[in-house]
């Protein structure tokens, strides 16, 4: 006689080991062997490897709140703050990504010191400096690093180890391209190592409580050196942008688990390291100026005054086309359509602009680049203290854009007192506000007697 069945057991498994086919170059899975990865094309890189399951019992929590999750630590900047949304998240992972050069490394020193002054421990993981050089580049910045620990960051498992034992609340990677982990077989900076290490240290965050920061190159194209699955894998996303060559830098937060997206702050590289500062006076010059108009392109929830520029030089050879800071494709569609409104622009080379070096890429702007691409052909300059918002379409229609009160203060704020849009027009808060439809009803102005072009 079968004796008496006991309750059945819960929360636990029996262990299993399945092999599985994998590219150790670019990580993708395969159901039966092959000479040459589908994924990547790489050969000879299809290797087995064992794949456990759990035999440990499986805990489970409740998703009561302990009045912790939404705490924020201030990293004491207050334009890093905004873009997070209020500070760091314990146990959040953030990718900063940026253009080799851009000051990535200066701001995740300042991070380290402003949050180890205030007595939370931080841990600096670099694999593209030594202690000695990072200590260098603390003292020419006047940065008060002495509070916070080094650990080479080239080694995964190292970097994992002493974060255990020295339980941060904050980890700074500098950068995730140079760090390795041995058990991947490949190279440090390539696909499968990038998506590795990043899991690794995603997974280190949330059982550990440590909020860490990872430095990302990205390439020409602006894609992050690696593969794009690890934007999906972060929590927070931060774009370092500006020209390396200028002071002016501009961090915009993107996917953000956390708070809004969008958000912008602007700074300025210095000798005391990175400064935030308003941008107003360096994105415009004076009035009266051929050639120039003022757009109000959208920065996160606000909006900022940038000047556009614009050169036309006729030319009897093949035409060019060249922009800087302006998106190239907007900038030819919106000389097409002024070419076809009478301002003849086919047989001239056009240059466009904007000042700063800051990149304009919203349609709002396609506006003050007719404007300023008017002025330049006829050498009458647009009416003085003016700013110009408006999305250009193909038939020459004006179409009205969205954030139209964060423009408008952001055009009060830079002592603009008429701006060119569509609408109904009127006064806003002491603006004066002129209805535009279509794109020759915004130029009457250029038609009027040159006052001469200069060059």
């Amino acid at each position: 006689m079968a004796g008496p069945v006991g309750p059945p057991c819960y929360g636990r498994a029996v262990a299993r080991v399945k092999t599985v086919l994998t590219c150790s170059s670019c990580g993708q899975q395969l159901a039966q062997w092959a000479g040459r990865c589908p994924g990547c094309g790489a050969w000879g890189t299809i290797q087995e490897r064992s794949r456990g399951t759990a035999s440990a019992a499986i805990g489970l929590e409740t998703l009561a709140h302990d009045g912790d999750d939404e705490r924020r630590v201030s990293t004491g900047i207050a334009g890093v703050d905004r873009v997070l949304g209020g500070g760091l998240v314990p146990a959040s992972v953030a990718l900063l990504a940026g253009e080799p050069g851009i000051g990535k490394s200066t701001l995740l020193l300042q991070l380290v010191a402003n949050l180890s002054t205030t007595g939370l421990p931080c841990l600096l993981a670099s694999g593209e400096e030594s202690r000695t050089q990072e200590a260098a580049r603390a003292r020419r910045h006047a940065i008060p690093g002495a509070m916070a620990s080094f650990v080479p960051g080239r080694q995964l498992g190292a970097v994992i180890e002493a974060a255990r034992v020295h339980r941060p609340f904050l980890l700074a990677v500098d950068s995730i391209q140079t760090l390795r982990d041995p058990d991947g077989g490949q190279v440090p900076g390539g696909p499968s190592q990038v998506r590795a290490c990043a899991d690794a240290l995603v997974g280190l965050a949330k059982a550990e409580g440590i909020a860490v920061v990872l430095a990302g190159h990205v390439t020409k194209d602006g894609d992050l050196a690696g593969p794009r699955t690890l934007e999906h894998t972060v929590d927070v996303v931060l774009t370092f942008d500006g020209d390396p060559r200028s002071g002016l830098r501009m961090l915009v937060g993107g996917k953000n688990r956390f708070g809004s997206e969008g958000e912008v702050s602007w700074f300025e590289m210095t000798q005391a390291g990175l400064t935030e500062i308003d941008p107003t006076d360096l994105l415009r010059s004076a009035d009266g100026e051929v050639g120039a108009a003022t757009g109000l392109p959208a920065a996160g929830r606000r909006a900022l005054a940038v000047e556009v520029q614009a050169l036309v030089v006729p030319t009897e050879g093949p035409v060019r086309r060249q922009v800087t800071g302006l998106d190239g494709r907007r900038f030819q569609l919106v000389a097409a359509v002024l070419d076809r409104a009478g301002i003849s622009l086919g047989r001239s080379d056009l240059f466009g602009a904007s000042l700063g070096g800051v990149r304009v890429d919203d349609p709002a702007c396609d506006l003050a680049i007719a404007a300023a691409l008017a002025s330049a052909s006829s050498g009458v300059p647009p009416p003085p203290g003016s700013a110009f918002v408006g999305e250009v379409g193909l038939t020459g229609r004006v179409r009205p854009a969205p954030g139209m009160a964060q423009r408008l203060s952001a055009a009060r704020a830079a002592g603009i007192s008429t701006v060119f849009a569509p609408g109904e027009g009127g006064a806003a808060s002491g603006l004066r506000v002129v209805p535009v439809h279509r794109v020759r009803d915004v130029l009457t102005w250029a038609s009027s007697t040159p006052r001469g072009r200069t060059a």
